[in-house]
């Protein structure tokens, strides 16, 4: 494909990682943003949204060429909104005779200079083409963070794969036929993969399937969820127990049920995502409950991480109604739950599994299919009870040093050089270090995790003597009010 010479001031369609082509014209970057070493790009802004971007070339096509055929592949609202935005441009610029007049640094009516708004910068990584956070949220990539650089392209959604657009792009990225990109793997455990990380989620292509998704609970995880979902494009109904954390995903285009009986009773496949075992039976069992709805043919999907025992009771309980059912617990946590890129552990049904393929590609990078009901539920307390210990150990860790005189940083910096630097590693250590304890995942969460590890341990007669101390030190933490803070809070278990 021939070389395309684009200037300041042309309109494109401008590919950002994980999100469809969008429309942007090409300005100039501010006099004290350099331009990325080694690429060969373009400064673009995006319209209908306050964001802007280096974009390489390779992945800018010109707007008038390609417009109609990229209306007719991407459906979603915002994006619309964005065309009727380069539409709206092109009507004022043909009024001024072709000219374009800018509004930066433009003056009020008493001749006084406004200053420009800020830009929002969003930017890209080379290997991890999914960074795109809002600007509290940290880089999940190895090099070093800049945590309020970078702003979500919010609502770039899309209802189909991008065919007869092709992209330049690197192998982690490729636009090759979806049939080619979801890759089946099956394992001696029977254990099934659909790898999504470096497929149909980055590159925003996914083909929503046409049953009416349900959602009941929009908390730190499930809020994530259903924002990846509407954004690629499913329809889907939202339910929960405070009705006003609703509002925003309604305002997105999402349905809302008034009971949990209800979504299940208008929808084909229910997802639940709640806190605990308890609120997951009272969910399923309760007044106007999931139960209450269920039909024959109608699927449900416990996205919870409970025990063992309580998925047992809900799958028996939801296939007595003749319903189809699936547990799906996913590790993560608020952040990864955002960018869509959450791992989804899935047991039971395996059509069910199948026919939330598109769903499970919007909210993750992966999934594994393990077998019979129950599997989930254990490998995921397993995964959280490492996940629990091991933070607790690094506040140890944390606290020893500075009680033996070491600099915390010190031993952050050369923790981070070793074999045990990760995302993880680094992102709890700073927190801790700058006192900020804002909740990715619940420190009431993964203490109760905890306790339900020690129970299936007992239970299976294995002895987990270091989850059993983590935990004493979670409840510790629980009993300074720590509750509500980030796991990471378990810090001030050691400092009182």
């Amino acid at each position: 494909m021939a070389t395309v010479h684009l200037r300041i001031g042309d309109l494109v369609w401008g590919k950002l990682g994980r999100y469809p082509p969008w429309p942007g014209k090409v300005v100039s970057p501010p006099k004290d943003l350099k331009k990325p070493r080694g690429k060969k790009c373009h400064f673009v802004k995006f319209f209908g949204t306050e964001d802007h971007a280096w974009i390489k070339v390779e992945q800018l096509k010109p707007y008038h060429p390609h417009k109609e055929e990229m209306i007719k592949i991407n459906k979603g609202k915002r994006f619309q909104q964005a065309v009727d935005a380069v539409e709206d441009f092109l009507k004022k610029k043909e009024k001024q005779g072709g000219k374009e007049q800018s509004s930066e640094g433009k003056g009020d009516s008493k001749g006084k200079k406004t200053p420009a708004k800020p830009l929002k910068i969003l930017e890209e990584d080379d290997e991890d083409l999914s960074a795109l956070k809002d600007p509290s949220e940290k880089d999940l990539t190895d090099s070093d963070p800049e945590p309020s650089s970078v702003e979500r392209l919010g609502g770039l959604g899309t209802t189909g794969p991008v065919s007869g657009f092709k992209w330049e792009s690197s192998p982690a990225s490729s636009m090759e036929p979806i049939s080619k990109r979801l890759k089946i793997v099956e394992e001696d455990t029977r254990s099934t993969s659909i790898q999504a990380a470096d497929s149909t989620a980055i590159n925003g292509s996914i083909t929503p399937t046409d049953k009416r998704i349900g959602f009941l609970g929009l908390g730190l995880m499930g809020s994530g969820i259903v924002s990846n979902l509407l954004k690629m494009g499913h329809v889907v109904t939202v339910w929960n127990r405070t009705v006003e954390k609703c509002d925003l995903f309604i305002q997105e285009g999402a349905r809302l049920g008034r009971t949990p009986a209800e979504v299940v009773s208008m929808c084909d496949i229910t997802f639940s995502c709640v806190s605990d075992p308890k609120a997951a039976r009272d969910l399923v069992l309760g007044p106007s409950g999931v139960l209450q709805g269920i039909r024959p043919g109608k699927c449900y999907v416990e996205m919870s991480t409970v025990d063992p025992e309580t998925i047992t009771e809900l799958s028996q309980v939801i296939s007595s109604r003749g319903g189809r059912f699936l547990e799906a617990p996913v590790a993560g946590s608020q952040q990864v739950s955002n960018e869509g890129m959450l791992v989804i552990l899935a047991a039971g049904d395996r059509t069910v599994y199948e026919d939330c393929s598109s769903c499970f590609q919007a909210m993750g990078k992966t999934s594994f299919f393990l077998g019979e009901v129950g599997n989930a539920a254990r490998m995921m307390l397993i995964l959280n009870m490492v996940q629990g210990s091991f933070m607790a150990t690094i506040a140890e860790g944390l606290t020893l040093a500075q009680a033996t005189g070491q600099s915390q940083h010190t031993f952050l910096d050369i923790l981070s050089q070793g074999q045990m630097a990760s995302t993880f590693v680094d992102q709890k250590c700073q927190n801790i270090l700058q006192g900020n304890f804002k909740p990715d995942y619940y420190l009431k969460h993964i203490q109760k995790d905890l306790r339900l590890a020690i129970s299936m341990g007992d239970t299976a007669n294995h002895p987990t003597p270091m989850a059993a101390a983590a935990n004493e030190v979670y409840k510790r933490a629980k009993a300074l009010d720590q509750s509500d803070n980030d796991m990471s809070a378990v810090y001030r278990a050691y400092i009182h």
